[in-house]
């Protein structure tokens, strides 16, 4: 256990983020939790001792808050993102000059240890603008603080995920849930927490890039079959062509949260799984979870009232 070090961890309070905010609690750090929302972490207070887990105002975008939050911080984290744009916070100002900012700030604070999440299928010669600002965000980081280690997750699973709960809702009322081509690896939401407990206990992670994925690369299809087999419902499962998925992103990307936009459809142009060169988690001594051990626990909810009855029995 190490023995109430300070870390910093930027967009703490979101999925990813409130399961390492536990983790890190559990083995004795003091962390603050950054977030543009201060009181959207205040929940994350009761996990750690009195004190232990601070909420604090920083925008990733805005340098000053930024170097005020790593102040004194031994370790940082970087869980910053965007799916969807919104005003001046553009892709590339949040995965680009975030990144930048942070790892900046990170090095002048003397920080020993800088985590930036990244995500599989991060490139600069890709068509999504998500992925070229990625893979910005990491040149950023890697330029300003080298020591930097890159956690490239594929989609996460876990019971507050916007996967397969979002599957889930839509099976609830629509009778055809669509499939794409594309392939996933889902990983477990406990194994990225898992992974960024040992990447700050190992020095020898330093610099390195990992790409996190689970143990079996799904087809979208296989994702609907469980999403249906676990939610108890029957629904046709149809190939959704990307051209007109995109059509579709165009209109929904200009709600206010849009459930898919035009740049999400290029990445679902492209299998989200774990290169054969790429280290993982086996290289840091992780057995990835599987979907089917940790998916019915959560995805029982969206079951039928009457099936959700006789569970209760």
């Amino acid at each position: 256990m190490l023995d109430r070090r300070l870390i910093t961890v930027f967009g703490g309070a979101g999925f990813i983020g409130r399961h390492i905010v536990w983790r890190l609690a559990r083995d004795g750090w003091i962390i603050r939790v950054a977030g543009r929302d201060r009181e959207r972490a205040m929940f994350l207070k009761t996990s750690g001792d009195a004190g232990q887990i601070v909420p604090v105002a920083a925008d990733v975008t805005h340098m000053a808050s930024v170097q005020a939050a790593v102040v004194d911080a031994d370790a940082v984290v970087n869980l910053v993102g965007v799916l969807s744009p919104s005003g001046r916070h553009s892709f590339d100002a949040v995965h680009a000059q975030g990144a930048a900012n942070i790892a900046a700030a990170a090095r002048d604070a003397g920080s020993e240890r800088l985590i930036q999440f990244s995500a599989i299928g991060a490139s600069s010669s890709s068509e999504s603008v998500y992925a070229r600002t990625k893979a910005a965000g990491e040149q950023a980081a890697r330029s300003a603080f080298p020591d930097v280690a890159i956690l490239r997750p594929s989609v996460v699973f876990g019971p507050e995920d916007r996967f397969f709960n979002r599957f889930a809702s839509m099976a609830r009322i629509m009778p055809v849930l669509p499939t794409f081509e594309s392939k996933v690896q889902p990983v477990y939401v406990g194994d990225v927490a898992d992974a960024v407990m040992r990447v700050l206990a190992d020095p020898s992670t330093r610099g390195k890039t990992y790409e996190l994925g689970g143990p079996r690369v799904m087809t979208y299809r296989d994702i609907m079959e469980i999403v249906l087999k676990e939610t108890g419902r029957r629904r046709w499962l149809v190939p959704l062509p990307l051209s007109i998925a995109a059509i579709q992103g165009w209109f929904l990307e200009k709600l206010p949260s849009p459930p898919l936009t035009r740049d999400q459809v290029r990445l679902l142009g492209i299998d989200n799984v774990v290169s054969a060169a790429a280290l993982g988690l086996k290289d840091l001594n992780i057995s990835p979870t599987a979907v089917e051990a940790i998916v019915p626990t959560y995805l029982a909810n969206y079951q039928p009232p009457a099936k959700q009855s006789l569970r209760g029995l």
